[in-house]
């Protein structure tokens, strides 16, 4: 590529980058219109497999042609570098859109969903799984249209040029399950990333996250997360149950396509619109012409003939209820009598109270249950277990369960303090309420930020502080425990700078004996792997600087 031109395009300015080139504004020749230009350099097109996903890519995309998908008008070849042409679309990436305005509005997201079902939907009808949904992927116009991008990982059915299963493809934070296992990736694969998109739109951080890629991978695959409600209380129930079912671990429990989706959401829609209104939906009931009813599915439909009018009706039922009281026999007396339907009414009640009484759960029931709760991954169960079993327990009989429930509501106490300095300001301030508290909610934060050696330091130093301290016993096992576990976080960390280091060791040992594709493989999958993980930015950059100068 010239400075200024690829082809017959020429280049205006460079709008993006990613792992397989970048993509440039251009206009063609003296046309006006402009377009978007990926382009896949020559130092990537020479390294094995690059050229072929980058023509996966152009395949994929040449398969369809959806307003929800942006469209391909053609590719070529110049000198070594490949290339190809879409459709230029103005606006921004939901990302950008999601960092600007932290949560959407669930009727936006929903909005958003169901223009992304439309792309899933002319993709797997024509074969292709993206495989790499996420908020970067799908641009959004001023007018609200989203248009499905970036095909690069695409699985094409039926295609011997892929790898079925062995790799893990996609990006962490909505990789699904399956994908996390290696397996092959279906269209409901797809739908589990929709989930997870639909997630981070509405509650404003993604299901699952951690201090690696790695971390978050394996959350994926054996992890629950929080329920979107937890965030967003006003959150409607069909909308966060619809977003479960879209995140759960087992594709068949998932929906089956992205069309029965869609149908699903433009439901939801309606019956919300229909609550929020205070219309009451109905089964179909025979009515005669002239009406309109509102029919289950939320449709119209006038019926044949005329439904008589509200005197007229009166008029019938009064007259049937006079017939009806003339020609009554004991029994009908009977059952039109207030207080004997009282009397039914108190016993009814009386009895299904009796039989249905809750059951008082046993001590240890409740210790079990507690226990099974936090056996979940850290969130809302847990609060649940501190407050509806272990609480109950301690008032009802502390001598005895004091010291089995010890350890575990220090592990809760430890995930509600990591709450509050993930919170404001003032969250973090009112959990300080000691000099001992504010230097363990400090360890917190740094461990939050990713900088656990400081962590690690901060807590090494408070811990024999408050040994012996009778006032801060509890602050004690807190940070002993927090202690045990940054340790263990530090060394996994040790461990994963340890194989980089040597990674990069090998890389530049093979780059300085000739051998340029075995270094450049090296470099590209420390920045496949860890583009996304800040603790890992020091490698990344010496990686990006490998390939650029070699």
């Amino acid at each position: 590529m010239s400075a200024r031109r690829i082809g017959p395009y020429e280049i205006l300015e460079k709008i993006g980058s990613g792992g397989m080139g970048d993509v440039y504004l251009a206009r063609r020749d003296a046309s006006e219109r402009v377009f978007a230009i990926k382009v896949l350099p020559a130092s990537l097109a020479r390294e094995p497999g690059f050229v072929d996903r980058f023509n996966r890519e152009i395949e994929a995309m040449r398969k369809f042609k959806n307003p929800h998908i942006v469209e391909l008008y053609e590719s070529g070849v110049e000198g070594e570098e490949y290339y190809y042409a879409m459709e230029y679309v103005a606006g921004e990436t939901l990302m950008s859109l999601m960092r600007r305005e932290k949560r959407l509005p669930w009727q936006r997201a929903v909005d958003i969903a169901i223009q992304v079902c439309l792309a899933l939907k002319a993709a797997h009808d024509n074969g292709v799984i993206h495989r790499d949904l996420k908020p970067s992927n799908l641009l959004v116009t001023p007018e609200g249209t989203v248009k499905l991008t970036d095909f690069g990982v695409a699985q094409v059915f039926a295609s011997n040029r892929l790898t079925a299963t062995g790799g893990i493809i996609g990006t962490a934070e909505y990789m699904s399950p399956e994908q996390a296992q290696g397996k092959r990736a279906g269209k409901q694969s797809d739908l589990y990333s929709l989930g997870a998109v639909m997630y981070a739109m509405i509650a404003g951080r993604t299901p699952f996250s951690g201090s690696t890629a790695v971390e978050v991978i394996q959350k994926h695959k054996f992890g629950l997360f929080d329920r979107p409600r937890l965030f967003v209380p006003d959150l409607p129930m069909r909308i966060e149950e619809t977003i479960c079912r879209l995140l759960e671990k087992d594709p068949d429990k998932r929906f089956p396509d992205a069309l029965v989706l869609l149908r699903h959401l433009e439901q939801l829609v309606r019956l919300e619109d229909f609550s929020a209104t205070g219309v009451t939906l109905t089964a179909d009931l025979p009515v005669e012409s002239g009406t309109t009813t509102v029919a289950a599915d939320g449709g119209d439909r006038m019926a044949a003939s005329r439904h008589p009018g509200p005197a007229t009706l009166m008029k019938s039922l009064v007259r049937d209820e006079l017939d009806s009281s003339s020609h009554a026999g004991w029994l009908s007396s009977l059952f039109n009598n207030t207080y004997f339907l009282v009397a039914v009414l108190a016993l009814l009640v009386a009895g299904g109270y009796w039989k249905f009484r809750p059951h008082a759960p046993t001590p240890q029931e409740m210790f079990n249950e507690g226990a099974r709760l936090l056996a979940q991954d850290p969130g809302s169960e847990w609060l649940r277990a501190k407050r509806e079993f272990f609480e109950p327990l301690l008032e009802r009989d502390a001598d005895t369960w004091r010291e089995p429930l010890a350890p575990l509501m220090l592990k809760i106490e430890l995930y509600e303090r990591s709450r509050k300095a993930r919170g404001s300001r003032g969250a973090r301030d009112e959990a300080a309420k000691s000099e001992a508290d504010r230097l363990l909610q400090l360890a917190l934060e740094y461990r939050r930020m990713g900088d656990v050696r400081r962590a690690e330091r901060t807590l090494a130093a408070l811990y024999p502080l408050l040994a012996g301290d009778k006032q801060n016993s509890n602050l004690f096992d807190l940070t002993g425990q927090l202690l045990a576990e940054v340790r263990k976080q530090l060394a996994a960390v040790d461990d994963r700078n340890a194989m980089l280091e040597s990674a990069l060791d090998r890389a530049a040992a093979q780059a300085d004996s000739g051998s340029l594709s075995a270094a450049r493989e090296v470099w590209q999958g420390i920045i496949e792997l860890y583009a996304d993980d800040e603790s890992a930015a020091e490698f990344v950059k010496r990686a990006r600087d490998g390939l650029d100068h070699h």
